[in-house]
Order: C-alpha cells, then sequence, then structure tokens
C-alpha cells in the first residue's frame, strides 16, 4: 500500500522519505487547505528526493471555482512544475454549482501533458460524490482521487468509501482516502476497506498537529501496520 505524506518544508519530505514514505504531496498554507508552494520550495523537495512528489496547484482558498486569471496562474505553476523535476501535480476545480468544472479540468490536464494527477478534496464538496466520480473515470489522466468521503474525518466515512472503491474498483482511477487516518485509526479502517494507497496528514506529526515537524516514528508504525496487512 502506498503512503502519501503531506510536507510543508524541505525538512518534513525529507523526513517522511527516510521514515519510509512512498510519496510526497507538497503543499504551502496548509491552515488554508494547502496552497500551491513557492518555486524554490518545489525546487529544493525535487531535488533532494528519490521519492515522487506530487505538488498542489491552488492559487487561493477562497473556494474551487477559478476564473481565468486564476486558470492562468494554474497553467504556468504547472509548466513550472514540470521544469522543476515535479512528478505529479494535485488539483480539483469546480463550478460554481458544485459539479466538476470539466473545461478547466482539461486544460489543467493538457499542461500536466504526462504528469501524475491527483484530483483533491475539491471532491469533498461536491453535490453527488458519485455522478463526479464518473465523470473523473473518463480522464484516463487522473491517477487517483483524494477523498475523505464527504465527511470531515475518514474514519466517519466507511460506507461512503466502501462505495467509492466499488464505483471506481474497475476504472483506473484510485481512491485515496485522507483526513484523521493515523497509526491508532488505520488498521480497523483498513480492515473494512479495499484500498493501495492512503493519505496522512497530521496524524503523522509530534502532537498530531501542523504547528510540529513529522514524526518519523509513526510513519514506520504505518508502514509496519500495512507490512503485516499485506
Amino acid at each position: 500500500m502506498v503512503i502519501e505524506v503531506i510536507a510543508i518544508s524541505l525538512t518534513d519530505a525529507k523526513a517522511a522519505q527516510k521514515a519510509g514514505a512512498d510519496r510526497i504531496e507538497l503543499v504551502a498554507g496548509i491552515v488554508e487547505g494547502g496552497l500551491t508552494p513557492s518555486y524554490a520550495m518545489i525546487e529544493s523537495v525535487c531535488g533532494e528526493l528519490t521519492i515522487p512528489v506530487n505538488v498542489m496547484i491552488r492559487p487561493h482558498s477562497r473556494s474551487f471555482f477559478y476564473d481565468e486569471n486564476d486558470i492562468q496562474i494554474m497553467l504556468k505553476d504547472i509548466q513550472i512544475c514540470k521544469q522543476l523535476g515535479a512528478s505529479g501535480i494535485v488539483i480539483g476545480t469546480l463550478t460554481e454549482e458544485h459539479d466538476i468544472d470539466e473545461p478547466t479540468l482539461k486544460r489543467l490536464i493538457a499542461a500536466a501533458d504526462g504528469l501524475d494527477i491527483t484530483f483533491h478534496r475539491a471532491f469533498d464538496d461536491v453535490k453527488d460524490q458519485s455522478k463526479a466520480l464518473e465523470t473523473l473515470m473518463s480522464y484516463k489522466e487522473i491517477s487517483r482521487v483524494l477523498t475523505s468521503g464527504g465527511k470531515n474525518k475518514v474514519i466517519d466515512a466507511v460506507s461512503e468509501i466502501q462505495a467509492l472503491v466499488q464505483q471506481a474498483s474497475h476504472s483506473h482511477i484510485q481512491i485515496m482516502p485522507g483526513s484523521g487516518l493515523t497509526p491508532t485509526t488505520l488498521p480497523s479502517f483498513i480492515t473494512q476497506i479495499n484500498v493501495s494507497e492512503c493519505h496522512f496528514g497530521s496524524g503523522v506529526r509530534h502532537q498530531a498537529s501542523f504547528d510540529h515537524f513529522i514524526d518519523e516514528n509513526k510513519i514506520r508504525d504505518i508502514r509496519d501496520i500495512m507490512l503485516f496487512r499485506a
């Protein structure tokens, strides 16, 4: 099972890799839900790590609806990520009616031009997750959907995640649960949900807070849990 860990600094990213993370989601502005990091940050992390680094592409935290000015910035950010060695991007675009914004999504996918693509937790703001997933499954370029099943914590959305996993089971898209997973909550969760990737944020930090550094022991514990499951 793939362990994806949020990093908000080079120190975070190096610690996560050392402890056994398989992939980094690199973000800034985590208190705002995650924003595009600086180019220097992207270059440093991608230059020093050997595991994949997927970069958040999100110009503001007001919503997941973007006007043309926002889109132009996102397209430029994606170009820069490619130049700086990112493995992938993390995107999410919605209409003002909380459906998938396909015209914008298509433009971002075209700009990615082969980069790995995660559709992020904008998915948890859609009005109909089943319909939204059906839409996303039509895009072969999208590798996975990060979701908490529409709930604040994924551990409270077991049935919702099960339904999404079942819906996606005959497609190329992976459902990647995230939000609220920790070494304590993970064992019970993965006995109920058959997924191949999990996403960790504050749950692998000291005092379970982004105010503190990554706790390498927590990532190692998660690795042990997943190896035991396998």
